[in-house]
């Protein structure tokens, strides 16, 4: 069983900002390692899984915007997909914006992003 963990770091203030971090433990020294490919076949679970923790968060710290980045370029993309195809879902309950050519937008379907913030509505 590969253990996983999800975390959120403030990395900004007023407003506040919090970096969603994820990954696989690694088992020598306890930390998240965002760059391991587990190949068991459960990526959708884990992004479903990290998804419901926005949720959670944003219950908790209202307001506060969450950055997102994907450890490699292809994973970025892989969480824009994912973005894309529940994006009707996603902009019921919050704000999205993409990061792309030195510029925040809100997000919108088929442009290459480089980061994502999410803010609950």
């Amino acid at each position: 069983m590969i253990k996983k963990s999800i975390i959120y770091s403030q990395i900004g203030e007023n407003p506040a900002i919090y970096n969603l971090a994820f990954g696989d433990i690694d088992q020598g020294n306890g930390e998240i390692n965002d760059r391991v490919n587990s190949n068991n076949e459960d990526r959708d679970v884990v992004l479903a899984t990290v998804a419901n923790t926005i949720h959670d968060f944003s219950d908790k710290y209202g307001n506060s915007l969450i950055f997102a980045i994907g450890s490699t370029p292809a994973r970025t993309r892989l969480y824009q997909i994912g973005l894309s195809g529940l994006l009707n879902e996603v902009q019921h309950y919050f704000e999205l914006w993409g990061y792309n050519n030195d510029n925040w937008q809100e997000f919108e379907r088929n442009i290459n992003y480089e980061a994502f913030l999410v803010k609950r509505r």
